[in-house]
């Protein structure tokens, strides 16, 4: 492995840029390529990847996307930190050690070679051995310092951690709470509102142990970490969510479940006191949940608009405790979208939040923006909220899964 802070040659600098077309061209079969060749070389890896990612595709195109930025940015790699440090919050959660970098640029350099065959030369291939290796000892070096951060504070550790289901509360036909506390008794580490932790679930008739990040739905500072999941049935495009069908029907007070230290770069700034606005789609509410109790507690001033879209009110979590809070903090309004509304749901608009009304109930003074769901809902508040010229440092989100791109 190269040292960490290597600078690159202007020759491997160039050949590395020489290469970002046919990145383009062929990252997707290449990453495709990779994972099943790694995984089948080293099957244990399994225990670490999801593989519902893996059939769908998303992971072999989150890691294009990674890939080709680093291509596109080899000369200048300060400007992709953030999302580095996005993908290392990911990686800590999951455990990933320095040890399993070389394995995966072995298997990558073969997978570029397998996909390009004789246009992959070895100018090209010894190129992106020395790339691999400056990027993969930053991911080290960051990795280090969160290990660290996360186990030295009051409640921390590193690695995974038991503990107890002490409450499990339905919240919607599809969403239920789980209420979690340390098994040894000892106290629970701080987080930022916005985070999630990984739970490592193990299945009965499963090979592999499954790995499943969900957001922190309630404040900090409390005595538990609670955690509210979407049971995610099968369709004849999709089958059933492993973890998520396990933990609803399964998993029961008293249970224990190994738990990561809390992890994630989408977190409240704290710093700020422009208007808060808050957007959610589905389960995406529930790292909204916890930023909006974090704020009526620290800053009870501050005006929050939440927004939240459901498909109707019977899958709508935590609806009674948002309209509590709306109705007794003057500076705390919320609005109501059910795609199919029941005749007894309370609502403020049918269908989709959709561009017009957004601009109509959105502040017109600068704010800070948050908002989190599906891929497709994001990517149309995304491209809404830069039609109203939000700059892009009033602009935060969290994408489930793999970090795909939606501001292309």
């Amino acid at each position: 492995m190269e040292n960490s802070n290597q600078v690159l040659d202007e020759k491997t600098i160039a050949v590395i840029k020489q290469t970002v077309p046919v990145l383009q061209a062929h990252g997707n079969e290449i990453t495709k390529t990779f994972y099943k060749r790694m995984l089948t070389g080293h099957p244990e890896l399994n225990h670490i990847f999801n593989q519902t990612n893996q059939s769908k595709g998303a992971q072999p195109r989150a890691l294009a996307q990674t890939v080709y930025a680093a291509a596109a940015n080899i000369d200048q790699l300060d400007t992709i930190l953030p999302h580095v440090k996005q993908i290392a919050q990911k990686h800590t959660s999951l455990n990933i050690r320095p040890e399993q970098y070389p394995i995966v640029g072995h298997y990558l350099l073969g997978a570029i070679k397998e996909v390009l065959g004789a246009a992959a030369d070895d100018t090209i291939l010894d190129a992106w051995a020395k790339a691999y290796g400056v990027i993969a000892n930053i991911f080290i070096f960051i990795e280090k310092e969160m290990y660290t951060q996360k186990r030295v504070q009051v409640g921390g550790w590193e690695g995974f951690r038991d503990f107890t289901v002490i409450k499990k509360r339905k919240e919607s036909d599809v969403i239920t709470s789980f209420y979690l506390k340390p098994t040894d008794d000892g106290p629970v580490a701080a987080f930022e509102p916005g985070q999630y932790i990984t739970v490592k679930a193990h299945i009965e008739g499963q090979s592999f142990t499954q790995l499943r990040q969900y957001s922190l739905s309630d404040a900090p500072d409390k005595a538990y970490y609670r955690i509210s999941v979407k049971r995610e049935d099968g369709s004849d495009q999709c089958p059933s969510g492993i973890v998520s069908t396990y933990l609803h029907r399964h998993v029961q007070e008293g249970d224990i479940l190994p738990l990561s230290a809390p992890s994630g770069e989408f977190t409240l700034q704290h710093q700020e006191t422009k208007p808060l606005v808050l957007i959610s789609g589905g389960v995406g509410l529930t790292p909204l949940m916890s930023i909006l109790e974090t704020v009526i507690e620290k800053q009870p001033e501050r005006q929050v608009l939440f927004i939240h879209a459901a498909h109707t009110g019977t899958q709508h979590a935590m609806k009674d405790r948002v309209r509590t809070i709306a109705k007794e903090r003057s500076n705390v309004t919320a609005y109501t979208v059910y795609a199919q509304p029941e005749e007894k749901d309370i609502f403020d608009k049918q269908g989709r939040i959709d561009d017009a009304w957004l601009q109509q109930v959105l502040p017109a003074s600068p704010a800070s923006y948050y908002f989190c769901g599906p891929k497709g809902f994001m990517k149309d508040i995304y491209l809404a909220l830069k039609k109203k010229n939000v700059p892009t440092t009033d602009i935060h989100f969290e994408i489930f899964g793999p970090a795909e791109d939606i501001t292309a």
